[in-house]
């Protein structure tokens, strides 16, 4: 997710949730060869913490695996799902649905260097190429290659005519062929992802899939996290407290301020964290009002707290 899963974001929501399996948002393997900024740069509280890649140069990609192995990233995720221009324009995302040999040669390439998983997340299909035989082609190949966890976005993406934001919402969802993918390939390890919003459904999907990814809604409403270890994990430990999230997150941002961060870097990524609570709007305001001012302290996050109020019993899904 551009711009909304950086290690600002994992760090707050692994305060929420000791056992989900964070993604970075995806880096294209040209950033992190050429580029001047530290691309896989992340905090060590966020494990575990997979990297996606975006990118189609099987060498390049086996470069920037290798490289992310070495930093201490728990898994590195292909990804074959995006539909912006900008990313076909690279030639890499959803596009290579269509290049299914280009895929499996990159997983391979992968997988010959580093010892962590090689996964990859994909569509059910592109543009008019959307028949389950195509699926399942793109599946048998990458498969071969060595991929044995695929994450599925349960809609086809079409490559031209619509937004990024419009290929998350049009396209229908198609949670049974996800389903079938699964029984038809029982030794793969198959996770769901699009349109997902409560645990529950989380837990339905569970019944027929390995695993669940949440995207926009874990973004929008984090304290979705907070049940996740009790809710899908068993794990039997105590809901994350609103107010104490809040508070640890204070040294993290004066700590990004020493190293020449901006309060809003941090902020942005928390202003769903009160939502359906009496406050919540003031929270909002505060922060998106006067986080991204130059005197901008982390104090501020105490101040927009203290007009949530006092009623913050957790909530559990």
């Amino acid at each position: 997710m551009l711009d909304w899963t950086d290690r600002h974001y994992r760090y707050f929501a692994r305060l929420l949730s000791r056992q989900a399996l964070l993604y970075t948002e995806m880096v294209t393997t040209g950033a992190i060869i050429h580029g001047r900024g530290n691309y896989l740069d992340y905090n060590e509280q966020e494990h575990p913490v997979a990297l996606q890649l975006g990118g189609s140069n099987p060498q390049e990609l086996a470069q920037c695996a290798r490289l992310a192995e070495e930093r201490g990233y728990d898994e590195v995720n292909l990804n074959v799902g995006c539909p912006s221009d900008r990313v076909q324009n690279g030639r890499f995302g959803a596009c290579l649905m269509a290049e299914p040999e280009l895929v499996a040669q990159s997983v391979d390439a992968m997988r010959q260097v580093v010892a962590i998983p090689v996964t990859v997340k994909t569509r059910i299909g592109i543009d008019d190429q959307d028949s389950y035989e195509f699926l399942t082609r793109f599946i048998e190949l990458v498969a071969a290659a060595g991929c044995e966890q695929f994450t599925i976005h349960a809609r086809k993406a079409w490559l031209s005519g619509l937004s990024p934001k419009e290929n998350r919402e049009i396209p229908p969802l198609d949670y049974e062929r996800a389903y079938r993918l699964k029984r038809d390939f029982p030794q793969l390890t198959l996770a769901l992802n699009g349109g997902i919003k409560t645990l529950a459904e989380c837990q339905t999907h569970l019944k027929q899939m390995d695993g669940v990814m949440v995207g926009r809604e874990a973004y929008q409403n984090p304290y979705l996290l907070a049940s996740v270890d009790r809710t899908i994990y068993g794990c039997d430990t105590p809901l994350a407290d609103r107010r104490e999230v809040v508070e640890k997150m204070v040294p993290y941002v004066e700590r990004h301020l020493a190293s020449g961060g901006r309060v809003n870097h941090v902020t942005r990524h928390m202003l769903g964290l009160f939502n359906g609570l009496p406050g919540a709007r003031s929270w909002r305001r505060t922060l998106s009002e006067r986080a991204h001012l130059p005197d901008a302290t982390p104090g501020l996050l105490l101040e927009a707290m203290a007009e949530v109020g006092e009623s913050l019993e957790p909530e559990v899904e």
